[in-house]
Formats: C-alpha cells, structure tokens, sequence
C-alpha cells in the first residue's frame, strides 16, 4: 500500500461538511480484498482492538487495504480524545487506486493519525510490532498541545452556538469571529477593544491601586520598594503582616502573603525578584480570595480560590496526600484541564516547613495542610462558585474596578471574609484587577455550577442576533463566472456596501487591486473575509482550490451556478465526466445558509437539478420563461428571472420588475447571448442579498464591458474601422457561445486568433476549431506561454487537426507567440472587417492591443 498527495480540507469540500485529510491510496492486487490476506484481520484485532467493525452491517463486498487505513486513521484519533465521527473510502476509476477521507479536529493531529495507520496497516500485513500505546500518546498529546485551552474555547463555542464564524489566527489563542468590517477579535479572555493602555495599567500594581482609590474602591496600602531594606521600612509604615509581590506579576508568581518578620520579608522579596525587580509591598488583608469577572458593565461570575491543600488521613504522607489529589482526571500540568495539579516544589515545601511539616509526614485524620499560600488555579488551587451570593455593592466596586483601569474583560481580586456583604463592611479590599483572566475557574469550579461566560463575553462583542457574517455571493459554473463576479460586485457597490471581490484576474476591495493573478481560490476569499472594510464578498469558486482545500467559509449567503460544461478540465483529479464536475460544482450549492438563495440556470438540466441539494431558497433563471421547471417554481410563488420583450423580467408572486436590456450595455442590447444569461445570474443574486432594484438598475447600467472593468470577458475595439474582440473563452462551450455572439455583429471578413490550454483533454482542445472553422475565415494558431504540461507543438497540432473538415476556414497560419499572432492578425484586417482573439496573457495582451490602436 502507497499513500500519497496528502492534503488538508480546510472548509466544506466535495465529501463533507467536515474538515478532513484526504489522502491518494494505491494498493496492489492482493490488497484489493483483506480476506485474500492469511490472518491479517485477526493481527491487525491483536494490534489495535478498538479499530471496530472494518464492514458495514448488511454488506459483505471485498474490503480493500485502503479501507482498513482509513478506518484506523479515524479510530486512533477517537481513541486519542478526538471528536471525530466521518470518514470515507471511494474507488477510482484507476484500478488500486482510492481516496481516502478521514474528518480531523486539529490538521496536525489529523496528519499524523494518518502516519500511524499507514505504520499499522503495514505491521499487520508484515506480522510486525505496533506501539500503541506510545500512538494515541503522541496523538492525545499533540492535540492537547494544539486545541483551543478552556478559556478561549469557551468563547469559541459560545460564538458558535450563536452562528457565529471563527477562524483561529495562530496555534495559539489568537482568534477572530466574523467577517469583514463585522469581524471582532480575541486573544485568550482578552477583547480587540481593550487598549494597551488599560492593559498597562492593569499590571502596573501600584498605578492600578492609585487609579481604584481615586474611584472610591477599598484597596490595602502599600508602594514600591527600592530594595530589601525600604521594603522592610515599608511593612513597618503600613503594619504587618504584608504581601510582598512583583509590580506587574501574574498567575501568583513570586507572591508571598501573610509576611510577619524580617526573615519571611527578605525570602519573599528573593522570590518575587526572580520575575520582576520592581517589587510592591502592601498590607496583607486577612479573609477568603475571591475572584470576580466583570464583562462590559456587568458582573457575570465570582469564585472563591482555595490555596492547594490536602487533608490528612492519619495514614498517607503529605507527598502520598498530594499524589492521589493529583489523579483527579480533571487536573493537568497545564491550561488545558479545568484545574491544574498541585506543584510539589520547593515553595511547597517551604509553606509545609511553616506549618511544622516536612514531605514524609502523615497528617493527623481531618488535618487541612496547605501547600502554598497563594490560591492561583494555575498552581494548584480550586475553586468555589459564589455567584449568586455577591452582595449588589461588592458587584459594583468590582465593575467600577474595571472601568476605572478600561478593561472591557476583567478579573478583579478582592479579599475579604464573604462576599455577602460590603466590601468596606469587612476591611476588605481589591488587591488586583488582571487583564485576559483565566475562566477556568468560572467555567469548570471544583465546587458549585459553572457560569456561562463564554456568552457573556460573544454577547459583549456581538448584539443580539448579529452573527458577525458579511453577505457571501460564490459563483461557480463552466463559463461566465468572472464576469458574473464582476458585474455582481459592481451591483453591490452600487448599494453602497463595499465590496470584496475575488476572480482568475486578482483579490479586490472597494474596486481596488490587492493582489494580482488566478485568485479564485480559498486563500483569496479567506484574505478578503480578513479585510476589515468589507461588507460584502463576491468569489469566483474554481473547482482546484475546492478540490485542494475546500471552502474558505463554512455557509454562503449566495451560490451561484451559471452553467456545467464538458470543457471544464475534465480528466484532472479524478474528475472525468460531467457528472462529476457537477458534484464538485454544487459544493456551494449545499453550502448556502438556512435564509439564503442558490441562483441556478434552468436551462441546464444539470444545474437546475441542484435545486435539492440546496437547504435555502432557489431562484431560476433562464432566457426562455416557459420551461416546465421554470413555470412550475414560479406558479409556487418562487422567484424566477427571464427574458421577455427583450426585458429582463424578475418574478416573485405577485412582484414584477422589468429592466430593458437596451439600458444594459454588457448585452448591447441583448445581443449578446452569453451576457445576457451572466446578467440574469447577477441580477438574481444581487436581489438574494437584497439589494433595492433602484441599485439594481443603476449598476446595470454603470457595468461597462471594457478591458478596464472586464479584461478577457468579450472586450470590444475599433481598429482602423474593423472590430475587434478580445475574450478569454479557452473551452468548447466558451466557444460555442463566443460564434453566436459574433455571428450577431457585422464582418465583411473574420478571422480569430486562437491557442488551447494544454491541461484539457485532446478531444476539448480539437472541439474548439471545429467549431471555428465553420464560422471564420482565417484561424491563426498560436503557441501559449505555457504548455501545462505538453510537448512543444502538441497543442497547435490538436487545433489544426480540428479544422480538417472545416466548412467556411480557408486560411490556416501557424504562429510561435502570441504577440506575433496578434500583430499578423491586425495587419490583415481591412475596414468592416471582424477579428476574434482569444487571449492567453490577459492583461499583457490587452495592453498589446491597446498599444496597436493607440499607433493606429
């Protein structure tokens, strides 16, 4: 068994709503069916018993090596913690050879799962060892290492729940929901909006202190120490006992509490130097360490911290007390679990010394022994949930906490005996407020309920029924999708929303280039959903990028499909029949949200049938009103867009809007076919998003079909009183439609400049001329600038053996270049004359071109 040409489905793709790895898998003859191989299943049982069924119930067809890799690639990873259910095995049409599909959580771990199963496969077909142990390990680890920690998952789910995309920005906790200028950032509990400033602020301890006492919030005394012996002079000013704590420290690090001589200072301020050198020293306040989390204005959750402590049994040791504490399966070594191990450090061993203890001894039955004196999560603390007992005047100095300093998320500490009542009442006091807070502690408390704040915080970035989502138009089909990109965009402009545009030509924003080359695929669209001033995204969808990495977004507002050709690189990837392009095409089509629309063409069966695999709306459009699936969708009071007195006509119940197309110049006045079908399209979708039909209108009207607004899409010249087209049709169908445009223009004399794409089948290529040849007099033959993969002069001989039997072609010329091509084209024409050109290098040609007209 060979596996090859991994790669990772990032978004929604041709096999799933999952995120997935898919894999090429060859397998030899004798691996078509397991049951030929002696023992296999039973050594791959003995290696991996939980790899389950290898069959569906109710079938007992052959079961091919690449089934079994991909059933154990999906196993390891569920055994590994993982929450993955799909996968998937499909027979090419080579023999051997298969895809393999198989859902991850995390890419990384997705990837190496596949690894593993390849290792696993191999050692059940050679009768050789498997770790597996030391696999789900290395998997349960890695993906430990790279899921979302509880803090910021809790966020993240929240916002799903909500419909709410996300999209992780780094391995890390940097995260953005929503699209476009709707988007809103957070890097674990912390918000976009909160300043560096207020962030400052809130590590600045003693800055921190100054700004809550001036806004009335009780807080100890205490300032900075510039060394060992002010600060002792400190603790004598203030009173003991003291806390002796670096300026801006976080987590608990290098904190000392309840300091009541010379000897614990000078420790304490030894250990708090090893994280900072400015050192404060403030009063100590006796009572329980309260946490609350203030989010916005309001207090949404307050626990009480407990240091790390054990209780004697009269029989184990401290060190044996703390080990069965640490199995607790909801404590890790890091962020990861909803509460950490206790350390058993030196600083634990010094708090035990205190206390009369040492690592060996055996605690009387009942004894509380404490292993630190700060009560941080983060070294082994825990935590009570005391939400629903804080008094409205302790909630208050909390919220005033955090305004004061200007942290829209905030961890405010107080201490005091209870949070029942007044804060002053106690002497009590805030003795930190911290910026990005841990929620662990509110999410999952030792004891008590969890709180909700995860939704809390999404619904402080987002207002009720906002799901962060910019209206998304994808358009997809064989011909005419970067012009229906384009004039789409335009109308969207025209409404006043900026627009963010994808095509084969470059990324675009407000109308603006940001990047140059064939853009149509998911690393442009996800660029664009980036972009922070951009309320509406068009993308033209090829089929390679939906095929490598899928979607770039989970749900479209829009699908558009304009057509399915043959021509359509058939024969690549797997992709061999026009009922295959379709499957891959209506990927956009399945995508469309719940509220939204697919715009699909009615007079391609193939399209049109669609319609079922979308969970939105449909709208129909075709030239001719009266087929029977149009007439039936409209009859049911759905939308429907035709053509009509040579009107666009926009149908829905008992609402009609009819717009000339002598007020649409991209037709010229609905001459030309293919136009006219891209402007039904558009307008459909354009309406789907609810743009006013006065926009509609205006942009119809604005949408001029130049080398400017539309390279290669039937650009129009006057070259010393001939006409010439230029246009990137490079398929059959491109063709077909590209002759019945020009057959409807006037030519004394025609001729078309033509080479092929050499990534499509023989067959397409030698289609094109045989169609030309039977529309123009001249046909000259050009080489392109890239042969995609043929031989020299293989292509031009695919063209020319498609004009052996043509009917109006008498001159026939073979040219090496496509500037050259062009040149001895022009030098041909004569006034009335027409020249079709199919360009290869869109912008280089035009400006060829223009530089020929401009010399006249």
């Amino acid at each position: 068994m060979e596996v090859s040409r991994i790669r990772a489905l990032r978004g929604p793709n041709l096999w799933s709503h999952h995120t997935a790895v898919e894999a090429i898998v060859r397998c030899t003859p004798e691996e078509l069916s397991i049951s030929g191989i002696s023992d296999f299943e039973s050594r791959l049982r003995a290696l991996f018993p939980e790899i389950g069924p290898l069959q569906a119930t109710g079938h007992d067809d052959a079961i091919p090596l690449a089934r079994v890799f991909e059933l154990a690639a999906l196993a390891l990873q569920a055994q590994a913690g993982c929450p993955v259910t799909f996968s998937r095995t499909t027979q090419t049409l080579e023999p051997g050879i298969f895809q393999v599909v198989v859902e991850y959580s995390e890419e990384d771990v997705g990837r190496l799962a596949f690894d593993f199963a390849e290792k696993l496969c191999h050692a059940a077909l050679t009768n050789s060892s498997f770790d597996l142990a030391s696999a789900l390990h290395e998997l349960r680890e890695l993906d430990e290492d790279l899921r979302l920690g509880p803090s910021t998952g809790s966020i993240v789910y929240a916002a799903v729940a909500r419909n709410i995309p996300y999209r992780r920005l780094t391995s890390g906790s940097l995260v953005t929901f929503g699209w476009g200028s709707k988007q809103r950032k957070i890097q674990a509990a912390e918000m976009d909006g909160t300043s560096a400033i207020a962030e400052a602020i809130a590590q600045d301890k003693e800055l921190t202190k100054t700004l809550l006492d001036a806004a009335g919030v009780p807080v100890p005394l205490g300032r900075t120490a510039i060394d060992v012996e002010d600060a002792w002079k400190i603790a004598l000013e203030i009173g003991l006992p003291v806390v002796v704590k670096p300026k801006d420290g976080n987590q608990g690090k290098g904190v000392t509490v309840n300091v009541t001589t010379r000897e614990q200072l000078e420790a304490g301020y030894a250990a708090a130097c090893e994280f900072r050198d400015d050192i404060l020293v403030e009063r100590y306040l006796p009572g329980n360490d309260f946490r609350l989390l203030v989010v916005g204005n309001k207090l949404v959750a307050a626990a009480r911290r407990d240091p790390p402590q054990v209780v004697g049994d009269g029989t184990h040791s401290v060190r044996e007390l703390v080990e069965q504490v640490n199995k607790d399966p909801r404590r890790g070594s890091g962020h990861a679990t909803s509460l950490t191990k206790i350390r058993f450090d030196d600083i634990a061993l010094a708090s035990l010394a205190k206390q009369g203890y040492d690592a060996d001894s055996v605690p009387t039955k009942g004894t509380r022994v404490v292993l630190r004196n700060n009560a941080n999560l983060s070294t082994g603390g825990s935590a009570t949930d005391v939400t629903d007992d804080v008094h409205p005047e302790v909630a208050a100095r909390a919220v005033a906490a955090a305004q004061m300093v200007g942290l829209d998320i905030c961890g405010v500490d107080v201490v005091c005996d209870s949070v029942l009542k007044p804060i002053e009442e106690q002497n009590g006091g805030v003795v930190e407020v911290n910026a990005a807070p841990g929620l662990r502690m509110h999410l999952s408390p030792s004891f008590g309920k969890g709180r909700a704040v995860g939704e809390a915080i999404v619904s402080a970035m987002f207002a009720d029924g906002d799901d962060g989502r910019i209206p998304i138009i994808a358009v997809t089909g064989t011909n005419g999708k970067t012009t229906t990109v384009r004039l789409i965009a335009h109308l969207l402009t025209a409404s006043g929303l900026r627009t963010g545009m994808t095509n084969t030509d470059g990324v675009y924003v407000e109308g603006r280039q940001i990047d140059s080359g064939d853009c149509s695929g998911p690393r442009s669209a996800r660029n664009v959903l980036s972009h922070p001033d951009v309320d509406a995204a068009v993308f033209e969808t090829a089929r390679g990028g939906v095929l490598r990495e899928g979607l770039a977004y989970d749900r479209c507002k829009v699908a558009v499909v304009t057509n399915i050709g043959s021509g359509d690189h058939l024969g690549l990837n797997y992709i061999t029949t026009v009922e295959d392009l379709a499957v891959l095409k209506r990927v956009i089509v399945q995508n469309v949200a719940d509220n939204g629309v697919a715009v699909l063409n009615a007079a391609d069966p193939i399209v049109a049938g669609m319609a079922s695999n979308c969970t939105g709306a449909v709208t129909f459009f075709a030239v001719e009103s009266n087929l029977p699936i149009m007439a039936a969708h409209r009859v049911k009071g759905h939308r429907v867009v035709y053509i009509e007195n040579n009107e666009i006509v926009a149908v829905e119940g008992k609402l009609i809007q009819r717009i000339p197309l002598s007020d649409v110049p991209i037709t010229r006045n609905g001459s030309i076919g293919f136009q006219v079908e891209n402007v039904m399209a558009s307008v459909a979708a354009a309406w789907a998003t609810n743009i006013s039909w006065d926009a509609i209108r205006k942009g119809l009207k604005t949408f001029m079909n130049d080398s400017d607004n539309a390279p290669g899409r039937f650009n129009v010249f006057d070259y010393r009183g001939a006409t010439l087209i230029a246009d990137y049709g490079h398929n059959p169908d491109a063709i077909t439609a590209l002759v019945q445009a020009v057959e409807s223009m006037p030519g004394k004399r025609r001729s078309v400049v033509i080479s092929g794409a050499g990534d499509r089948r023989d067959q397409d290529i030698r289609q094109q001329t045989e169609i030309l040849g039977n529309a123009f007099d001249q046909v000259i033959l050009y080489q392109d600038q890239c042969q995609r993969g043929r031989a020299d002069g293989e292509v031009v001989a695919l063209l020319r053996s498609g004009l052996a039997n043509a009917k109006r072609t008498t001159d026939i010329q073979e040219i090496n270049g496509e500037f050259i091509a062009i040149d001895t084209a022009l030098s041909t024409l004569g006034e009335g004359d027409l020249c079709l050109i199919l360009i290869d290098q869109v912008e280089e040609a035009l400006a060829h071109i223009a530089k020929r007209i401009a010399e006249g």
